[in-house]
């Protein structure tokens, strides 16, 4: 008998069960439905938070829990296009070939070591610990194993290595850099005229978390009122705006319960108000929001319409969108109606109204801070599709209103081919029109190029990048 054979076998390690974190698991989940339905994390959070805050015992979450996840799941998806490039340098094979949830749990363990202050040694051993709770402990050493080289280094490291240098290829550079498709970024900079540093403040502010705005709708609620709430402080632009501290939460503004105060971005307010402010010739008593959903600029639109007496139609194609526009509207202190039209076939007469706005369906790249996963679900080729459909929905707005009237149009994405080109060519069939110099109308607002429309930018104005086109008819 062999000296080997007569040793004693060591025993078996005992089974560990795995430790669940329920913070990295509910994380998990909302970056699953993300990727498998196609949801936006702006929907899916709040419901899988509020549900955990409901919860008793060792799951339930705090304040602190649901910062924590908040940042855990926005922050990955923000930097998505960089963690891949600094995963796919770690592993033996294609990221298409890594199994979906395995590539989200290295993804979040990217996050924790390049993109927080989690400690190393804690952002490892929490994220292989939620691997084995829901991949199971064969994949759970696969992933030990690629954080562990994910680790040797910081972000700055790792950008030397996977980014090209930008003498060589300045478009993928930003790409990789900054977690923008190469081209979203070669669209954004087009938008800003080629200028380098603009570019690079646009796509850091792209990956910055957005302040949480309300609007005091009038008649209905005062600034002054939302500024009472803790952490409030003014809005920059807008006289109706009131910015949350981080932390801040809509849910708990009684204004906000009672509907009479809304979340909404100071850029979408600025465009109601400058269609609002607009000059006219003759009666002002009809206006349209012809794509009114989900009801933001609609209610405050119905809101300043009220003031002077003037009543609103609001139109939304999609019945559920615009049951959430007869929502924001309820309790309008003046006429309105909702109703669910196609805007490119209206059920209304051609001239009828003094206001059209028309804040037409876009690729959003003007809101990638609010949804970051937006940037890596769309495509240059959806702008096939969404190019007639912004013409034809001009086209009704220019139709629906009457000589002297004024129409709107606007979109949240700064992509050249969704605002000055549809602009220009929906014009040259329309020539008894003529385009308003936006400007005046935003009188605070600086930074506004050389007009008339209005291109505002998160990196210029702390704005979603809305697009605004201000055009009278006249004949």
């Amino acid at each position: 008998m062999s000296e080997q054979s007569r040793r004693p076998r060591r025993p078996a390690k005992p089974y560990r069960r795995p430790q669940k974190d329920p913070v990295r698991i509910l994380a998990f989940e909302a970056l699953r439905a993300v990727d498998e339905r196609d949801a936006y994390a702006n929907l899916v959070l709040p419901p899988l938070l509020r549900k955990a805050r409901e919860k008793e015992g060792p799951e339930k979450f705090d304040a602190r829990d649901a910062a924590l996840a908040t940042e855990l799941v926005y922050g990955t998806l923000r930097r998505q296009g960089t963690y891949d490039a600094v995963i796919a340098a770690c592993v033996d094979r294609p990221l298409r070939e890594v199994d979906p949830p395995v590539l989200d749990v290295l993804s979040l363990g990217a996050h924790q070591l390049l993109g927080t202050r989690i400690p190393t040694h804690a952002a490892v051993s929490a994220t292989v610990e939620l691997a084995r709770v829901v991949l199971g402990d064969g994949r759970a050493k696969f992933v030990n194993a690629v954080l562990r080289k994910v680790a040797q280094d910081d972000l700055d490291g790792w950008l030397e290595k996977v980014a090209p240098p930008y003498d060589e290829d300045p478009e993928d550079h930003l790409a990789v850099v900054h977690a923008h498709p190469r081209w979203v970024v070669s669209a954004l900079w087009d938008s800003l005229g080629g200028d380098r540093a603009g570019i690079e403040d646009l796509l850091e502010a792209d990956n910055e978390r957005p302040e949480v705005t309300l609007v005091a709708r009038p008649g209905r609620a005062t600034a002054e009122e939302l500024l009472r709430e803790d952490a409030a402080v003014p809005g920059r632009w807008s006289p109706y705006a009131v910015r949350l501290a981080e932390g801040g939460e809509p849910g708990a503004v009684e204004a906000v319960r009672e509907g009479r105060a809304g979340v909404q971005d100071e850029g979408s307010q600025l465009v109601a108000l400058a269609l609002a402010n607009a000059p006219i010739e003759g009666p002002d008593e009809k206006w349209l929001d012809g794509c009114a959903g989900p009801g933001g600029k609609a209610a405050l639109l119905a809101a300043l319409a009220a003031e002077r007496g003037a009543a609103l139609l609001a139109s939304e194609k999609q019945p559920h969108r615009a049951g959430l526009v007869a929502k924001a509207l309820h309790g309008n202190p003046g006429p309105y109606q909702v109703i669910a039209a196609d805007g490119t076939r209206p059920p209304w007469r051609p001239g009828t109204f003094d206001r059209v706005l028309m804040d037409v369906p876009c690729t959003g790249l003007g809101a990638l801070r609010r949804r970051p996963e937006a940037r890596w679900r769309r495509r240059p080729e959806d702008l096939d599709d969404l190019a007639p459909l912004q013409r034809k929905l001009l086209r009704t707005a220019l139709d629906s209103v009457r000589v002297g009237g004024v129409v709107g149009y606007a979109t949240c994405s700064p992509h050249l081919a969704e605002t000055r080109a549809v602009v220009a060519d929906v014009l040259k069939q329309h020539p008894a029109t003529e385009l308003i110099d936006a400007r005046p109308l935003l009188p605070r607002v600086p930074a506004l190029g050389e007009g008339p429309d209005v291109q505002l930018w998160p990196h210029l104005h702390g704005t979603d990048a809305m697009y605004l086109a201000l055009i009278r008819r006249t004949g």
